[in-house]
């Protein structure tokens, strides 16, 4: 499963369900914070980078931690989880769905 289809899974899985409100906030806040500094680092030069390479693995580690909440919360209650299941422990993949879900959002807004 690509990072595009898990982002639009765990969207459409959680939007309308009361239920995750607060695990969903949390996720896509966290989505958000790691995209972020995603992008910032992405943009950095080499000393840059360096400097803010502890940041950006705190919150790609705390990105992904929500993310396990989230899934441990839909196995409790009966839902698929083949999106966190296919993840795995693909650092790169499950970075690259915190994007897709900050992207997500950044156009419903608009």
């Amino acid at each position: 499963m690509d990072p595009e289809l898990v982002a639009r899974t765990i969207d459409s899985q959680t939007l309308r369900d009361s239920t995750y409100a607060e695990i969903r906030a949390d996720l896509l806040d966290c989505a958000i914070r790691y995209a972020h500094q995603r992008a910032k680092w992405g943009l950095a030069d080499r000393e840059t980078r360096a400097l803010s390479d502890a940041e950006r693995t705190r919150a790609h580690n705390v990105f992904i931690d929500a993310c396990n909440i989230l899934s441990r919360a839909m196995v409790r209650n009966g839902h698929d989880v083949t999106w966190r299941r296919a993840l795995g422990d693909d650092r790169g993949r499950i970075g690259d769905v915190a994007c897709y879900l900050h992207c997500i959002i950044a156009l419903r807004a608009a």
